[in-house]
């Protein structure tokens, strides 16, 4: 395992690199995140740990940058500030954990270890199918080029469709990604936040992206005609 740490204190960076070095991990340094993004370009590590505050480009534009660059390795947000507001903001540019200082290096250790056994692949935030485009951080819509206004529910189970265009989705799949399973699964709630999704994202536009596949769930199309 290698891993990326993006730091410009000195001392915090090298402590930090000793100590993976220690129980066998190697670890490369960068003191700005524009050295991490070449960095992090050239070379295929496991993880990144990234320093929130960064001389030139901070670390919320240099994850931020990483992800618009298709760059999907998990990345540990590693910072001064505990503000729920700044842990908001760096999970939202991209970032899949977080962690305040002073901290325990076992810590540190272990939720890396956690973040690289992760399958990576893309994450994006604003998704994209036919003429849907979902911001997930904003929870803004828009069909063409004009935005539909969601609750947080119609939202979720609309991500949950575009992150799977053309899978069929029972209503068993939906009920784990959307409620977590807090229903019972004979209950018509599924069909019911479907139907009123459909009523805001296709009906008044005179499509049916949101398609019943008969004794299966649902499917998202990824063309349809009006």
């Amino acid at each position: 395992m290698r891993i990326l740490i993006v730091e410009d204190d000195a001392r915090m960076a090298d402590a930090i690199r000793r100590g993976f070095k220690a129980e066998g991990v190697a670890a490369d340094v960068a003191s700005a995140g524009e050295d991490a993004l070449w960095l992090a370009e050239a070379t295929d590590y496991s993880a990144i740990v990234l320093d929130f505050m960064l001389p030139g480009i901070d670390g919320l534009e240099t994850c931020e940058r990483l992800r618009a660059e298709e760059i999907w390795t998990p990345i540990l947000m590693l910072t001064a500030r505990d503000a729920v507001p700044d842990r908001v903001a760096g999970l939202n540019s991209g970032a899949d954990d977080y962690l305040v200082k002073p901290f325990s290096f076992d810590e540190l250790l272990a939720r890396v270890r956690a973040l690289a056994r992760r399958q990576v692949g893309p994450r994006p935030t604003v998704l994209s199918v036919g003429d849907l485009r979902l911001e997930t951080t904003t929870h803004r819509l828009w069909r063409g080029a004009d935005e539909i206004e969601l609750s947080h529910r119609e939202v979720a189970i609309l991500e949950a469709f575009m992150r799977r265009p053309g899978r069929v989705l029972s209503r068993f799949d939906l009920l784990e990604l959307v409620w977590d399973g807090d229903f019972d699964h004979r209950s018509n709630v599924v069909d019911v936040a479907v139907r009123r999704l459909r009523e805001k994202i296709d009906r008044p536009f005179g499509v049916e992206s949101i398609e019943t596949v008969r004794g299966a769930g649902y499917r998202l199309c990824e063309s349809v005609d009006s």
